[in-house]
């Protein structure tokens, strides 16, 4: 199933619950850290058409370091407060950029990308990385993204075991 900008918001939110089912799905018979993280952002990369960058990133104490994505090449390291990533690990909150191009602390890894979603991954209250959403369209994302995201991030972590795969 594709996601489609022009949907309504119910079927939206239904995208988003059918979404994170493919998840519970996908990760139900293991929870390898690189595995999950890499069939994620397949999934998302699916689910979402105009995404230019659908991964993640994984913080190893000292700032945010690229893991499985889908995607042109990107970043390697980030800085927490630099950038969208590293903002929003260091805010440990979703942030939504509608424009790059007008955001001032945002790091071009990509000239496609226009809009960005990012989501902390915080598990028993300890950072544990990002997970970042690259668009080709100006304002792709909404609240209702933020909404399913949030529940594919807390899908994601209750399912894997991020102790098995130390970054640094």
């Amino acid at each position: 199933m594709c996601y489609n900008i022009s949907m309504n918001k119910s079927e939206k939110i239904d995208g988003y619950e059918l979404l994170n089912l493919q998840l519970k799905g996908l990760l139900a018979e293991q929870n390898y850290t690189i595995s999950n993280l890499s069939n994620a952002s397949a999934l998302l990369w699916d689910f979402l058409p105009d995404s230019v960058f659908t991964g993640f990133y994984l913080y190893n104490g000292d700032k945010l370091i690229l893991a499985p994505f889908q995607g042109s090449v990107s970043c390697v390291e980030i800085e927490l407060g630099k950038g969208v990533c590293g903002q929003s690990a260091a805010e440990r909150k979703t942030i939504v950029v509608d424009d790059v191009t007008k955001h001032k602390n945002y790091i071009s890894c990509d000239s496609r990308a226009m809009s960005e979603i990012v989501v902390p991954l915080i598990k028993d209250d300890k950072l544990i990385g990002v997970l970042d959403l690259d668009s080709s369209k100006v304002g792709d994302y909404d609240e209702e993204d933020i909404k399913g995201l949030e529940a594919f991030a807390e899908n994601l972590l209750a399912l894997t075991d991020f102790e098995f795969f130390k970054v640094g």
